[in-house]
């Protein structure tokens, strides 16, 4: 059976709206550990919570640049967070790749969490990044070439949308997209 199609840069070029939703059922492999996307939260550069809505910064600066790229920062200081750099050069939207069902590497995911539960593997933001091995290393890395390795959904799947999680701007916009049912979601979905 054929692989589904890659992911080029040129996807990415797109609306963060459009691009998020899409992301859910896609695959994303790193070093040939992951999985499916199952949850994403869309930061569009207009919005009070994007990290470039104060403007370029050198911890940004990757948003900046053009779409198609990883852009990997430090969450209060203890979690990786990994986003897909969206939209035409210098718009500095992204999207932030929320949780995943992994499906390859788990034996290597399971040892660098220490955990054998699936489920807990990459159920947030921070676990899905220590699981793949995700760091600073990976900044400004374009998204389709290696370590990364990002495939196309092969069906449409039920989306649900809600609020974003872990802010305090621009709470109630719903930009929190994620698979309808899925287990390995980081929060259920209010519906």
């Amino acid at each position: 059976m054929a692989l589904p199609p890659k992911l080029r840069r040129g996807f990415f070029d797109r609306s963060v709206h459009k691009v998020a939703p899409e992301l859910i059922g896609a695959t994303l492999l790193v070093g040939g550990a992951g999985g499916v996307i199952v949850e994403v939260e869309a930061y569009h550069h207009t919005d009070p919570a994007a990290h470039s809505y104060g403007g370029q910064t050198e911890r940004n600066a990757v948003m900046f640049g053009p779409p198609g790229f990883a852009y990997v920062y430090r969450s209060y200081g203890i979690h990786w967070c990994l986003n897909f750099v969206c939209e035409a050069e210098g718009s500095a939207s992204a999207v932030l790749i929320r949780a995943i069902e992994p499906v390859a590497g788990l034996a290597a995911m399971r040892r660098r969490r220490g955990l054998v539960d699936a489920r807990a593997l990459c159920s947030g933001p921070g676990k899905l990044c220590e699981a793949l091995d995700v760091t600073i290393k990976h900044n400004g890395l374009p998204l389709d070439r290696p370590p990364f390795e990002l495939r196309a959904r092969t069906a449409k799947p039920e989306i649900v949308a809600g609020a974003r999680i872990g802010i305090s701007k621009a709470v109630d916009a719903p930009w929190r997209y994620g698979l309808k049912g899925s287990k390995f979601l980081s929060k259920p979905f209010k519906v």
